[in-house]
């Protein structure tokens, strides 16, 4: 896949990941989700001390998007890395998010992940490969 035309959508999940709120696990992750309309709709990992509140930065971007009406989705752009440093390393949505990612994007929607130095583009269906369906 050509991951040059989601450079800009990378740059901006680099951008929304400086707005994370990750002081228990000092891991912080942003995340920009590009809609078939162009608008994009950024967000970042939100912790809290017990845990389960926690929000990771993928569904943060895309609860936004859905609250404001979008329903069609192109590509998620993912970065993540321990907060204060550089990315140097890819981070993958966690199972929790891919479900979600599932539940409004088809086996071709692409999930962008950078290290900082390359970007790589995997498929929905390649992360997800037997996703729970209840709507098929």
């Amino acid at each position: 896949m050509n991951t040059e035309k989601y450079s800009d959508l990378v740059k901006k999940a680099i951008e929304a990941r400086k707005k994370s709120y990750s002081p228990y696990s000092a891991f912080s992750v942003g995340a920009a989700l590009l809609c078939a309309d162009g608008t994009i709709y950024t967000g970042a990992n939100i912790e809290n001390a017990s845990y389960t509140p926690t929000v990771c930065a993928e569904r943060v971007a895309f609860f936004s998007a859905l609250h404001e009406g979008q329903r069609d989705f192109c590509a998620i752009a993912i970065v993540g890395g321990k907060s204060g440093e550089e990315i140097c390393e890819y981070c993958p949505p966690c199972g929790v998010c891919r479900q979600v990612i599932s539940e409004f994007c088809g086996d071709d929607f692409e999930i962008i992940l950078s290290d900082g130095k390359e970007n790589k583009a995997l498929t929905l269906k390649e992360l997800l490969p037997y996703r729970f369906d209840l709507l098929k």
